[in-house]
């Protein structure tokens, strides 16, 4: 295996959370399970309010823990990652595994999904070989008796040797039962006897070899069972920290690798390949699972024919990938025009808000020049990102949620899994670029969901070449430009369809040819694979969408565009009303980027509107039309007859509208992007990568548009 003594001595100490009790009475319980089995559920329905999040130590994981009260016991409830297995193949399983291993719980409660038990008992099977004190939560019960689906509770409890409890976490049916069971488990009263999985013959007869020195090495603190799979297994981390729980001398070690050694030269001339020896372990858990949810489990035949049939259909070659983009257009077109009423009524509000505050200032005498920084400036840069940003994303997010509660998000990243391996990167990045069509900064916290680091970071550097919410207004203002006057309204605006249409192509084209590149230059590496579970279609949980959708999502993202927004308002505000001479700021550093814009088919206007509307995307267009109004402050934008006509006047032509709308597209991520980046790679470099690539990208389509339309 390779490994010393002071490489095992160094790992001495695990790096898992360390969950302090308030008393030393308190119990601290783990809840496991695989994503999508309502873990969640459970946990909120026990905890309520009585719980706080933060990180797993070193980890970008959310480490989320409660308190559940039951007479007078407390239990400290412990919500570990959503996790298909405990072998360490992603951050997820390794904190999972680590906890249940040395983080001191009294008890773990492993949630499975009543509708498809079958894949849920392989987390099941391998946590019982960690701990024998779980419980074992059989979740959607209600679910699994609407399509027909029985699950003999009594008969799994004997097959698996533990505590297990049906519930329906949703309407908090068996929850109580299933704290009973846990209290129980922790005050000695319930006795488990734990099924042990069932290797092939000559990998039993290796971890008989190595199971009676463990077991004295050991001494209890980790199951000898467990510890003799992992070594043989090889994994080098976990082998060292089980090594140093062990707390050996330099000859015990040597005398323990050298048997471990001797027992894997057992198993490898056997015929097992040494490459192969994990797929066979997991081959034995995968079949003892299917073996007893067969004896435990009645599923009737049109549940399974049900989901194969909408799989056909909405994976098929044929039709999957057409269907996803028929939708995922369909909730953006949904968002882009749900969010008009709601916009006008939010910027009504800040109009009037703005009204009242000048006659505060007016009847307070306030100085002229702090009324504009802090309402002309600060309040109106505020109503532009609220009104226009806040409504798309309160529509777009819970549609997406909704796509992921049915179970329809996994069948995305098949769709495009093929591409995105062929681009050198991982197929989750699919559901990636999903959720920064609604924020980039959204999306780049999504990439959390990939393991490998390299792809990881492959997707944070592409997510913002995909528009964000923030840019579809003024996209679909900009191809409005474009066709005003040409077309009649009608035919405008399927061909303004068309053509959004074709910048989201573009947008996913050019995250593709981004994401193979950096394969193959600066994230050199082999694509990993991923274990993808389909999950079965689910009736989708309408309540829970808009909550999850408007607090996790919306408002946390808004809060940090108007965060950055505020600030943003008044230096602009500065830079209209500051002058040198008889020109404002904001016109000197437009006439400074005038020749270098002209080169990329724009103006110094527009490019310095880019630049000020770092913070935010949405101010970009106002700060246009400030500029060639000569005004000081923001103005409200007006119609596209209007824009279109003091553009025309401001030397805008169709390639100059064109040229913008590809830069809106390709630029510079905004500053709430930026900051999420440099919280997710901790790196200045990456983040000034993630800035670099897609203004590259704009101004090479730039400068290519532009010198063909001076040809024509």
């Amino acid at each position: 295996m390779g490994m010393t003594t002071a490489a095992i001595r160094a790992s001495a100490k695990p790096d898992v959370a360390v969950i302090e009790k308030a008393h030393p009475q308190e119990r601290l319980i783990a809840l496991a399970g695989n994503p999508n089995v309502g873990k969640s559920t459970v946990f909120n329905a026990l905890t309520g309010l009585r719980q706080h999040t933060g990180n797993w130590p070193g980890k970008t994981v959310t480490n989320a823990q409660g308190v559940y009260r039951k007479g007078d016991n407390d239990y400290r409830i412990v919500d570990l990652p959503g996790t298909y297995s405990l072998l360490s193949n992603s951050i997820e399983e390794e904190i999972a595994r680590d906890f249940l291993c040395f983080g001191g719980a009294d008890a773990t409660v492993v949630v499975a999904d009543a509708t498809c038990l079958e894949r849920n008992l392989n987390l099941v099977l391998q946590t019982l070989e960690i701990t024998p004190k779980v419980v074992l939560c059989v979740n959607l019960m209600d679910e699994a008796k609407r399509v027909g689906i029985s699950v003999d509770l009594k008969k799994l409890s004997q097959k698996l040797g533990i505590p297990v409890v049906g519930t329906s976490a949703r309407k908090g049916h068996g929850l109580e039962e299933l704290m009973t069971a846990v209290e129980s488990l922790t005050e000695g009263q319930t006795e488990c006897h734990p099924v042990a999985v069932r290797y092939t013959q000559v990998i039993e007869q290796a971890i008989q070899s190595l199971q009676p020195l463990l077991e004295r090495y050991l001494e209890g603190k980790l199951p000898s069972r467990w510890a003799a799979l992992r070594l043989i297994e090889g994994e080098e981390t976990l082998a060292r920290r089980i090594l140093a729980v062990a707390d050996l001398n330099e000859e015990e070690t040597a005398a323990l690798l050298e048997q471990v050694a001797a027992a894997r030269r057992t198993i490898l001339d056997s015929g097992v390949e040494e490459s192969k020896l994990g797929d066979v372990m997991v081959r034995c858990i995968v079949l003892m699972a299917e073996t007893i949810a067969a004896e435990v489990c009645t599923i009737p035949c049109r549940c399974r024919e049900r989901d194969r049939k909408l799989d056909r259909l909405l994976t098929g070659r044929l039709l999957g990938v057409p269907l996803m983009i028929l939708l995922l257009f369909g909730a953006l077109w949904i968002s882009i025009a749900g969010a008009n009423i709601p916009s006008q009524g939010l910027a009504f509000l800040f109009n009037q808000l703005e009204e009242a505050l000048t006659r505060l200032f007016t009847y307070l005498h306030a100085p002229r020049w702090l009324h504009g920084l802090l309402v002309e400036g600060m309040v109106r840069s505020l109503g532009w990102v609220v009104s226009v940003m806040l409504p798309p994303m309160a529509i777009f997010f819970p549609l997406f949620t909704l796509l992921e509660d049915v179970g329809y998000l996994p069948r995305i990243a098949f769709n495009l899994d093929h591409s995105f391996k062929k681009a050198g990167a991982c197929g989750k990045q699919a559901l990636t670029l999903c959720m920064g069509f609604g924020c980039n900064a959204a999306g780049v916290t999504g990439c959390r969901i990939i393991d490998s680091p390299r792809e990881r970071l492959i997707a944070i550097l592409t997510n913002s070449l995909v528009p964000c919410n923030g840019r579809f207004p003024m996209l679909i203002t900009l191809i409005g430009i474009m066709l005003a006057g040409y077309v009649s309204q009608g035919v405008g605006s399927v061909l303004s369809a068309l053509l959004l249409a074709g910048f989201l192509v573009l947008g996913v084209v050019a995250t593709l040819l981004a994401s193979h590149f950096l394969s193959k230059t600066l994230l050199r590496g082999v694509p990993s694979s991923f274990t993808l579970e389909m999950p079965p279609y689910r009736k989708p949980q309408v309540g829970q969408i808009i909550v999850r959708s408007l607090l996790d999502r919306t408002l946390f993202v808004l809060g940090r565009a108007v965060a950055v927004a505020a600030p943003a308002g008044m230096f602009l505000w500065v830079m209209a009303n500051v002058t040198v001479g008889d020109r404002s700021l904001l016109a000197l550093c437009a006439g400074f980027l005038d020749p270098f814009a002209r080169f990329l088919g724009m103006d110094g206007i527009i490019l310095m509107a880019f630049i000020l509307g770092i913070p935010a995307n949405e101010i970009v267009l106002p700060i246009i039309v400030m500029g060639y109004v000569s005004g000081g402050a923001l103005v409200e934008v007006g119609g596209i007859a209007q824009l279109h006509a003091l553009f025309a006047a401001n030397g805008w032509t169709w390639v100059t509208a064109l040229c913008t709308a590809i830069f809106c597209l390709f630029h510079f991520p905004c500053s709430t992007t930026l900051l999420t980046i440099k919280k997710e790679t901790g790196s200045i470099k990456w983040t000034l990568a993630a800035f670099a690539i897609p203004v590259l990208i704009g101004m090479l389509l730039c400068t290519v548009v532009a010198a063909v339309g001076k040809l024509i």
